[in-house]
């Protein structure tokens, strides 16, 4: 799955939020930890997004054929 991010440079560090998923941001100190973060937030995102909805079990897979 791939989702749209939106990276912004601060005095402050990079701050990051995803396009597709409301509400999700994270930031840091360099552009690489922002990355990181975003990815870990979007995660988390969806996990609690598949809770509320009653799913029990979310998996990502990438399939070559």
């Amino acid at each position: 799955m791939s989702y749209r991010i939106r990276l912004l440079e601060t005095e402050e560090g990079w701050s990051v939020s995803c396009l597709d998923l409301p509400g999700c941001h994270s930031q840091g100190d360099n552009r690489e930890e922002a990355l990181a973060n975003i990815r870990e937030a979007i995660g988390l995102w969806l996990e609690v997004e598949a809770a509320e909805a009653g799913i029990k079990q979310v998996e990502t897979l990438e399939l070559a054929i």
